[in-house]
C-alpha cells in the first residue's frame, strides 16, 4: 500500500493494483531519504523496455540524497504489460488499432500514483516532476499529450526510439489524430514546459531495440536525430497556429544510450542548475 511509504525510509518496492486495469501489477521502486520531508518534490521515473524500474531508481538516489527528493519508479512487469503497445504507447489501443476506454490507459496511472501519493500524506505538493528513458521516453511524452497536465511542474523526454507528433491529422501513435483530442489539447501540450533530453553520442543505427519502421524512420536514422526532429516538429506546429512552444532541447555531449547516466545528468538540469559542457566531465551552471 502506497500508505506503507509514510513511515518507511530508503528502497522499498510496493505493489499496486490500478482500478482501471485489474490484473496487471504495477511495481513502485521508491526510494524516500532521510531528509525527505511531505513538501519535497516528488519525482517519478519512467525505465526503458529493460522494464528495471530499480535500477532507474537508484541512478536517482545522489540527488535525492542531495535535495531530499521522493523518487517512485513505476514499473511496468513484461509479463503484465507486455511489448511496446502495452508500456511505450500507452496502451491507448487494441491490437486491432481501436481506442480503449481512457480510464484503462496504461499512461493514466502516473497521475493515480502521484493523487495516492497526496491522499496519504506522502507528499503535499501540487505537482511532480515526470521522466523517463528510452521507452520511458516514449511513455512520458505520450503521456504529456494525452493525460491531465495540472499534476505536473516538468516533464523530460530522454532518448526515445521514436516520437508521436504534435499533429492531429496522423492516427495514434503516429500522431495525435483519432482519439476524440482538440486543436486546444495538442496546443496545451505544445506549450508545456517539456524537456528532450538526447544524448549526442546516441547515434546508433543497427542497435536490436532501436525503432525501425517507417514513421520512426522518416524522424531520422537513429535517436539523436530523432529527437531534433521531434523539437522541429513541435515549433513549426507551434509556428503555424501562432501558438508559443515550450519545448526545449537539452543536448548531453559524449552520452549514448545510458539510461543511469542520463538520470544523474537529467537531475542535475533540474535540481542543481548545472548541465555537462562539451568538454568531457565538465559542467556549466544554468543562469537564474
Amino acid at each position: 500500500m502506497i500508505t506503507e511509504l509514510a513511515a518507511l525510509r530508503g528502497r522499498t518496492a510496493i505493489p499496486y493494483h490500478d482500478p482501471a486495469n485489474r490484473g496487471r501489477t504495477v511495481v513502485l521502486e521508491c526510494y524516500r531519504p532521510a531528509s525527505h520531508a511531505p513538501d519535497r518534490p516528488v519525482v517519478l521515473v519512467q525505465h526503458g523496455m529493460g522494464r528495471n524500474g530499480d535500477e532507474y531508481r537508484d541512478a536517482w538516489i545522489p540527488a535525492a540524497d542531495r535535495h531530499g527528493l521522493l523518487i517512485v519508479a513505476p514499473t511496468f512487469p513484461d509479463e503484465s504489460w507486455p511489448g511496446p503497445r502495452l508500456y511505450n504507447d500507452g496502451h491507448v489501443l487494441e491490437e486491432d488499432g481501436a481506442a480503449r476506454p481512457r480510464e484503462g490507459w496504461s499512461n493514466a496511472i502516473p497521475e493515480r500514483v502521484f493523487r495516492q501519493l497526496q491522499a496519504a500524506g506522502v507528499t503535499t505538493r501540487s505537482t511532480a516532476f515526470l521522466w523517463g528513458h528510452s521507452a520511458g521516453g516514449q511513455f512520458v511524452h505520450r503521456l504529456l499529450g494525452l493525460q491531465p497536465q495540472d499534476w505536473l511542474e516538468s516533464v523530460g523526454a530522454g532518448n526515445a526510439g521514436w516520437y508521436t507528433l504534435p499533429t492531429l491529422d496522423r492516427p495514434y501513435p503516429q500522431g495525435l489524430g483519432g482519439l476524440g483530442l482538440d486543436d486546444a489539447a495538442l496546443e496545451r501540450l505544445l506549450a508545456f514546459p517539456m524537456v528532450i533530453f538526447a544524448g549526442d553520442a546516441d547515434t546508433e543505427t543497427a542497435a536490436e531495440n532501436l525503432p525501425r519502421h517507417e514513421a520512426a524512420l522518416a524522424q531520422g536514422p537513429h535517436r539523436f536525430a530523432r529527437a531534433h526532429a521531434y523539437l522541429a516538429a513541435g515549433q513549426a506546429e507551434a509556428r503555424r497556429r501562432g501558438v508559443p512552444c515550450g519545448w526545449r532541447l537539452v543536448v548531453v555531449p559524449g552520452v549514448g544510450h545510458e539510461g543511469m547516466r542520463m538520470s544523474a545528468i537529467s537531475a542535475e538540469y533540474w535540481f542543481d542548475g548545472i548541465m555537462p559542457t562539451a568538454q568531457a566531465g565538465r559542467v556549466v551552471r544554468l543562469e537564474a
